[in-house]
């Protein structure tokens, strides 16, 4: 075995070596932890949940993070009585075929750490770790947590990756199916994915505990700033080439709010490829020095969202985006900024129109761009728009409100008399002997 694969093995071993009272979650990811978005979320709730119980995360390594990284972030785990194993991420030119050899590493990984007599429940973050967890419960009978983030099978259809009614996206809605049905509680990011799921799967779900967790955001970085922010800055936070995004509704607006008002500068903080951002936004080169595209680290990014006057963001609709609830929302709302936002994006129109905290354009033209900034000009003319995005933040995306949330849903799963935890024990007790 290399160094590498032994740090992964031995990472937090003393806390499997120790007698341990509290019930352990493993928690299952596809992703690298070290993955900044992974990272911030995850992390997030198992520092604010470790008092309850102790957590083993199982990740999969990707080879643009380098051996420093990993060796820190270990380091980083162990502070936190945090055990993590990491098995290697899969890239094939076939998505299925990716997808396959992930979700084999992802099941050995987790049987192997199911062993041990003090695990009491898996949380799986998306569907390939949620089959894999769904072997160790046919196997060892722990219990899971189906955490779906988005619906993976249209991602995959509008992403050209399969076909609808193909045999791949029959396969995958018979897993889902199961999934929904087997878990003993499912979590959404969104109440319209709810919604589409209790029509598609009205059998498997009756009787099912779900819940609406949305992506958190921590709000005592992503909060106001004590200067007020420029009224003449637009910006746009977050990856713009990911094919999800409308880039040219975005060069749309941005267009039209140059011709209104000829002080407004435009920011779009990325780390996508400069150039190939501001090729897209600026054919004509009206904007020029302007628009302004640069990166930033996640740990300095609420820096640039407190000096923005707006944040837009335009996403592609239809049933793959039902399930998506966008950080950037809450991230943009926590520092007081008002949102230009489209319907169709899990329950983003809803939560502005439910605390009037930002515009929703209807479409991509430029009448319905003008529209929006007449829209927009009147919203900010009002002196307690910032104290609204604040408060829609907190009650809606607050990481305090969703760990709360998380450890209530663990622990109505570990006391169920009847429930899997139940049998969970009775598996461990046997197995001991």
């Amino acid at each position: 075995m290399d160094d590498l694969g032994t740090k992964r093995l031995t990472s937090g071993k003393n806390l499997v070596d120790s007698k341990i009272k509290k019930p352990r979650i493993i928690y299952i990811i596809r992703e690298d932890i070290r993955e900044p978005l992974i990272k911030s979320q995850v992390i997030s709730y198992v520092s604010n949940l470790k008092e309850y119980y102790d957590f083993t995360i199982i990740d999969l390594t990707k080879s643009e993070y380098n051996e420093d990284a990993f060796n820190t972030d270990s380091l980083t785990f162990d502070l936190l009585g945090v055990r993590r194993v990491s098995g290697r991420f899969s890239r094939r030119n076939k998505t299925i075929l990716s997808g396959l050899f992930n979700l084999i590493e992802l099941v050995q990984l987790s049987l192997r750490e199911a062993r041990y007599e003090n695990v009491r429940l898996l949380h799986a973050r998306s569907y390939i770790p949620a089959i894999a967890a769904c072997v160790v419960l046919k196997v060892r009978a722990v219990p899971f947590v189906f955490d779906m983030r988005a619906l993976w099978s249209e991602e995959l259809i509008v992403s050209g990756k399969i076909k609808r009614n193909s045999i791949w996206y029959r396969i995958l809605r018979k897993i889902e199916g199961k999934l929904l049905h087997d878990a003993s509680a499912v979590v959404s990011l969104t109440h319209n994915a709810v919604k589409y799921l209790q029509e598609i799967y009205p059998k498997e779900l009756t009787g099912q505990h779900v819940t609406v967790i949305p992506t958190c955001t921590d709000l005592q970085r992503f909060k106001r700033s004590d200067k007020p922010p420029s009224e003449h800055i637009y910006g746009c936070l977050g990856t713009v080439l990911s094919g999800w995004f409308l880039i040219d509704w975005l060069a749309a607006f941005f267009k039209t709010v140059a011709k209104e008002d000829k002080e407004a500068r435009f920011e779009v903080v990325t780390r996508d490829d400069v150039e190939k951002v501001r090729a897209a936004l600026d054919i004509d080169c009206e904007l020029s020095d302007r628009l302004l595209i640069f990166p930033s680290s996640s740990e300095c990014v609420h820096d640039a969202l407190q000096k923005q006057s707006t944040s837009v963001m335009f996403f592609t609709s239809g049933k793959s985006k039902l399930g998506s609830a966008p950080t950037r929302l809450g991230e943009a709302l926590g520092c007081g900024v008002p949102v230009v936002a489209n319907e169709g994006v899990g329950d983003v129109a809803d939560i502005i129109r439910r605390y009037n905290v930002g515009v929703i354009v209807t479409d991509g033209s430029e009448t319905a761009m003008a529209t929006a900034l007449d829209e927009l000009k009147v919203l900010r003319s009002d002196p307690d728009l910032p104290s609204r995005c604040r408060k829609a933040a907190e009650e809606v995306f607050s990481l305090e409100a969703g760990t709360e949330a998380y450890r209530k849903l663990y622990a109505d799963i570990l006391e169920r008399p009847d429930g899997p935890a139940a049998a969970s024990a009775a598996a461990h007790s046997t197995n001991d002997q």
